[in-house]
This record gives structure tokens, C-alpha cells and sequence, in this order.
């Protein structure tokens, strides 16, 4: 058994799945925006925005690239930066930042990975019969990024951003767009340029203002391979699991999938403010059990549920988990919407 145990929370279907991840997810979208998860001081909270203009989010933008690299391809994803958002940092009469200002600038940073992850997304976030989960997710205050990406163009199907733009970012009804980071698919042709090129734009989101060491994700979603890989961190990459500087790390010849891949680092990934990891499938069963209960094994979401501790939680069907016999489960209680009837 894991010696660190995470939060295991199982549901009977793939349905309950998808619905209590769309509940985490808006949840921690609130806790970061309002640091409170209470609808009525959230209420209270926009009511008071609304008052004052100047501390929302205009709905003006301005179209730039989000690459540092300026002169990426024509498929490059444009951004939508609102005025708010471009004047920030402007100083005041006395030479000080407007704290007001700075609040209403807070953003919600998640980062999400590929594979069956991008299909539980799109069943919790836009398919749901929930209709209230519509009017509960604030797009565009959302910044996401990729934990992993395959390097191989944008239309095919191995692309986590190609399938997560196909599955979620095209579908999103109305104006309000979140802000999206991919790698410059003008670079998929080299690891090592491409993944020092997503750093550069993790260091100048992260680590503008300040000097940090590490960049921090308010909510970092996972998935795990049958192999026991998650992100692109596969078994046995011993190099790579024990990186200890680098955010974003080049791979080559990984043993499924894609060859050629980048990936956040191990210690990026256990500095977020949540991990959690999205399994379902009796495929998954037989790893789910090395990972639970023989961590000495060294997979390297037994790495993160240990480097995380009390960070991590895990939702997993009953077929996932079918192995797994020397582990507590817990019911998860829903926050933010209303207890869907499928769970």
C-alpha cells in the first residue's frame, strides 16, 4: 500500500465519473477566483464587480499570439487579451499597483493531459445533462495549458491539443474563450527546441513579476496509461523521473504512442495546487493495483501521489479499480452543482 494515501474516489460507470471531475473542476475554478466555494458570497462577490467596472474583465480584446515566438505557423492559436488584462501592471499616481485591479486580474490556471481525459472532459464540462454546469464554468478567466504533447501536427488525432480543441475548446458556446497554450507546432520537428520553447512560455506566465522556482497550476489533471506512464513520464525513464530543475522536459523514443513527445517535469507537476489523476476502464485495473498498493514499484504516478501528499486525489471507475483490494474508497460529495442522479 501506498505509504502516502491519496483521496480514491470511485464511481460505478464512466458517467460519474465525468460529472464529479466537471464538479472538482468548477470547484477549484471558484476557489481560485473567489476563495470561497459558498454561491451566495460568490453572488455577492460579481454583484460588486458589476458596480465597479473597473475591476472586470473587459469584454474588448486584442488578438496576439501566444507563442514566444512570434512567427510560428498560421495555425497558431490567437489569444484573446482583454483591456483589463493588457493594462495590468500599470502603476498608480504614487508609483504603486493597483491592488483592485490586480484581484480582478486573478486567473485560473489548469493543465490537462491527453488520451481518455480529453473524452471525460468533454462528457463533465459540455454534454452533461446538468445544464446548470453552463452557466457555472467562467471560460474566460481560464488559462490552459498541456502537461504533455505529442509531437506530431495538429490535425491528427495524436495531438492532445489538435483532440482537446476537436473535443472541447471548438464547442464552447458564446464569447467567452479561454486563454489556450500549445507548443508551436513549427518545432514538432525537434523535442529539445520545442520543449525549451513551452518553458519559455511557462516562465514568462509564471515567473514575469517574480522569481519563482517553480511554476504552480491551480489544478493539474491526469490520466494513466495501461503502461503506467502519465503525461509523457514513462517507467523506466529514470533520467527524466528524476529531474529536479527542469519545467518542461524533451522525449524521444518513447515505447507507445508517438515517439517524440514533451512533458512537464515531475516536480512542476507535485508543485500544483491539486493533482488529479481521471481513470476509468478495466484496462486500467491491473496498473491502478501497482500503483495502490506496490509503490516501491516506481510508477511515476506513484512518484506524484508521494511527492503531492496531500494534494492528490484520484477518480476512478469500479472497473479501474476491479484489483485493487487493500484500498479505502470514499463517496465524493459534490460542491459545486447538484448530485447528478447517474452517481
Amino acid at each position: 500500500m501506498t505509504t502516502t494515501v491519496p483521496l480514491i474516489y470511485s464511481f460505478p460507470g464512466f458517467d460519474g465519473v465525468a460529472d464529479a471531475v466537471a464538479d472538482h473542476i468548477i470547484s477549484a475554478q471558484n476557489q481560485t477566483l473567489y476563495n470561497t466555494l459558498d454561491p451566495k458570497q460568490i453572488a455577492l462577490i460579481k454583484e460588486e464587480q458589476a458596480k465597479r467596472p473597473g475591476l472586470l474583465t473587459s469584454s474588448s480584446t486584442a488578438s496576439i499570439s501566444h507563442s514566444t515566438n512570434h512567427s510560428t505557423s498560421p495555425s497558431t492559436l490567437n489569444l484573446s487579451l482583454s483591456t483589463t488584462q493588457l493594462t495590468n501592471g500599470i502603476s498608480n499616481g504614487n508609483g504603486k499597483k493597483d491592488k483592485k485591479r490586480k484581484s480582478a486580474d486573478i486567473r485560473f490556471k489548469i493543465a490537462i493531459s491527453g488520451g481518455s481525459l480529453v473524452k471525460i472532459l468533454n462528457q463533465g464540462l459540455l454534454s452533461s445533462s446538468c445544464k446548470q454546469i453552463e452557466d457555472l464554468i467562467e471560460w474566460d478567466k481560464w488559462d490552459i495549458y498541456f502537461a504533455d504533447e505529442r509531437l506530431v501536427p495538429f490535425e491528427s488525432k495524436d495531438s492532445n491539443y489538435g483532440e482537446a480543441k476537436r473535443q472541447i475548446f471548438d464547442l464552447i458556446k458564446g464569447d467567452k474563450k479561454p486563454r489556450i497554450f500549445h507548443i508551436d507546432e513549427a518545432l514538432i520537428d525537434d523535442s529539445q527546441e520545442c520543449a525549451d520553447d513551452y518553458e519559455k512560455i511557462l516562465i514568462n506566465n509564471f515567473a514575469r513579476k517574480d522569481s519563482v522556482k517553480l511554476p504552480m497550476f491551480d489544478l493539474l489533471l491526469l490520466g494513466c496509461a495501461p503502461d503506467g506512464h502519465i503525461a509523457s513520464l514513462f517507467p523506466n525513464h529514470g533520467e527524466q523521473l528524476r529531474e529536479k530543475l527542469a519545467w518542461c522536459l524533451p522525449v524521444s523514443k518513447a515505447p507507445s504512442g508517438p515517439e517524440n513527445r514533451i512533458t512537464l517535469s515531475i516536480p512542476v507537476i507535485c508543485h500544483a495546487a491539486r493533482v488529479t489523476f481521471v481513470v476509468e476502464g478495466l484496462t486500467k485495473a491491473p496498473v491502478m493495483r501497482i500503483i495502490m498498493e506496490r509503490p516501491e514499484k516506481g510508477l511515476p504516478s506513484s512518484i506524484v501521489n508521494e511527492g503531492a501528499a496531500g494534494k492528490v486525489s484520484w477518480f476512478v471507475d469500479d472497473d479501474a479499480l476491479k484489483d485493487c483490494y487493500d484500498i479505502t474508497k470514499k463517496k465524493y460529495k459534490f460542491l459545486s452543482i447538484e448530485t447528478p442522479n447517474s452517481t
